[in-house]
């Protein structure tokens, strides 16, 4: 026989307990739409504010790039100037004197390469149609092409009764109007940089010291004093070593143009030398243009071929065994990156954004290595496990090709 107090007391505490069921559930339903609402706006507003600061950085390129450079050179420059101050040369005349070395090596090398420079763009007509007489086989397809849309204009022509169509032609400008209208950009852009490198290197400690003041807490200034003086360390290093090794592969690639009757050897090299700060894009971009040059300029193909093979192996051995070796193992960074950074800042700057994609990745990566909530972005920039079970070296990024 069963128990009427107990059967009345369960009977009352199950709406109870349902009751507290439906409101967690309920509370719990609400918490997790406000969650994923709140994430949400998170995604666009950082959406947002990432779009903005694209447009930002692409509308203000012209005021951008010199500040970039200037930074990027004081970083090259504050240790000499650094080391001239112990000797007791004060820093604004060793500034100045900086200073009036890259411009005087800016106007010599503007003037020594405008006469080639400019040859070949008198030219231009000629080696088009050079070119066109060597691709004759692969251009045959498209004269086919051409021929078919020919025919098809012409009986598109005699259905409309051969009436009068007026056509508009546009005349686009040609590459010396196009030099000469953008050259007062440039060379404001040149002396803009070169202003704000003076006042930088003159400026010495203080940007640092400013830098330091500027943050909150003891521990943030020292770990912003650290990471300033981390950033000038390994991108000066980078660049300096960089430097030396595309002057020497451009010393040889003009050696080899010249070997082989290639004209404008010099031209070549110093083209080499520049498009080699430019990771595995500028290597492909020199081997497509000395395999032009000697298309144009050379009668057999194996001669003219023989050009951009020459240079693919001096550039293959400087990227693969030379760089490595003088840059270390500790600057390595995967491909992918390399090439990721390039094009975006490509893509965003255009020449300089090429020039300078690598050494503002070596920048993040500082950073990264410094801030323990980047620790993701560090991984991400960072080289592959060498499949030993260790994780990847944490430093500092080089110039690719460097991981596979």
């Amino acid at each position: 026989m069963s128990n009427p107090v107990a059967t009345d007391t369960a009977t009352n505490t199950n709406p109870t307990v349902n009751q507290s069921a439906a409101t967690v559930a309920a509370t719990a339903s609400a918490t997790a739409r406000a969650l994923v609402y709140r994430r949400a706006r998170t995604i666009s507003v950082i959406g947002t504010f990432g779009v903005l600061v694209l447009a930002c950085l692409y509308m203000a390129q012209s005021l951008l790039l010199p500040v970039v450079l200037a930074f990027l050179l004081s970083l090259v420059f504050s240790p000499l100037v650094r080391v001239l101050a112990k000797f007791r040369i004060p820093r604004v005349l060793s500034a100045f004197a900086i200073v009036l070395t890259l411009s005087t090596s800016v106007i010599a090398g503007i003037y020594g390469l405008s006469g080639p420079v400019s040859g070949w763009i008198d030219d231009a007509p000629r080696i088009e149609e050079r070119l066109r007489l060597r691709l004759a086989d692969l251009s045959e397809p498209l004269d086919k092409l051409r021929a078919a849309q020919q025919q098809v204009a012409e009986a598109t022509d005699q259905d409309n009764g051969n009436q009068d169509v007026q056509k508009v032609v546009v005349t686009e400008p040609n590459l010396i109007s196009q030099a000469a209208h953008g050259a007062p950009d440039i060379l404001a852009g040149i002396a803009m940089t070169l202003v704000l490198l003076l006042f930088v290197l003159s400026a010495g400690d203080l940007v640092y010291e400013k830098l330091v003041r500027a943050l909150p807490t003891f521990g943030d200034r020292r770990k912003g004093l650290r990471i300033a003086h981390d950033v000038e360390r390994e991108v000066s290093r980078y660049l300096a070593t960089i430097t030396l090794i595309n002057f020497g592969l451009g010393i040889v690639i003009g050696s080899l143009m010249a070997i082989i009757g290639l004209p404008n050897p010099v031209l070549w090299g110093i083209a080499a030398a520049v498009l080699n700060y430019v990771p595995i894009l500028g290597a492909l971009s020199g081997i497509a243009i000395v395999a032009v040059v000697g298309l144009v300029s050379m009668q057999a193909t194996s001669e003219a071929l023989l050009a951009p093979a020459l240079y693919f192996a001096r550039t293959a051995l400087e990227g693969q065994i030379i760089t490595p070796a003088l840059v270390g193992n500790r600057l390595r960074i995967n491909s992918i990156a390399i090439i990721l950074t390039v094009a975006f800042w490509g893509w965003m700057w255009g020449v300089i954004g090429f020039l300078v994609a690598v050494p503002l990745l070596i920048v993040t990566r500082v950073i990264a290595n410094h801030v323990d909530g980047l620790g993701g972005l560090r991984e991400l920039l960072g080289p592959h496990n060498t499949g030993n079970g260790n994780s990847p070296d944490r430093s500092l990024p080089a110039k690719a090709p460097v991981s596979s």
